[in-house]
């Protein structure tokens, strides 16, 4: 296994069942939940010195599903090109995410989340199968649909063992 499958496979490993379109649906109502519950003061709460706020992580669970929906839609579409890979820090840096209302995110994040849905949805499902390369890696667009899945669930884990119970 390569260092990218490994890479992938701990993220895969954590969708808790083989409808991976369910746990989408899931998995989002739960980050919509969780995050309804917080306070805007909250929101703005670091684990440690360096670490993402939460709102920089809910922002950050955007910022990344709209790439791999980029990425989905281009290989789906039979895109021969390598896709470029993104710098999350940089991201997270220039995102000003704390500034921004914990509502307005919420609001964001619940619409990228069903941008995905439509998307993954309607696709003809002999193109889920389609391989492109991302990032310099082979990978078929139904794969990156479940990272989006694996990707989001990582982050709750994080935010359930690291951020609430210090709230």
């Amino acid at each position: 296994m390569t260092d990218f499958e490994k890479y992938i496979q701990r993220y895969l490993d954590l969708i808790p069942s083989e409808n991976w379109l369910e746990e989408l649906k899931k998995v989002g109502e739960k980050t919509v939940s969780l995050y309804s519950y917080l306070t805007e003061e909250q929101s703005k709460y670091a684990y440690a010195e360096g670490k993402w706020t939460l709102k920089e992580v809910l922002l950050h669970l955007s910022d990344t599903e709209r790439v791999f929906q980029y990425r989905i839609l281009a290989i789906a579409r039979g895109e021969k090109k390598n896709l470029p890979g993104f710098d999350e820090e940089l991201y997270a840096q220039n995102s000003f995410a704390n500034e921004r209302s914990l509502d307005s995110l919420i609001e964001e994040y619940q619409l990228i989340r069903n941008s995905s849905l439509i998307l993954l949805e309607t696709l003809n499902p002999l193109v889920l199968n389609n391989i492109g390369t991302a990032n310099g890696n082979q990978i078929s667009a139904e794969t990156i649909g479940k990272l989006i899945v694996g990707h989001n669930i990582h982050h709750l884990n994080v935010i359930e063992e690291r951020y609430l119970p210090n709230l």
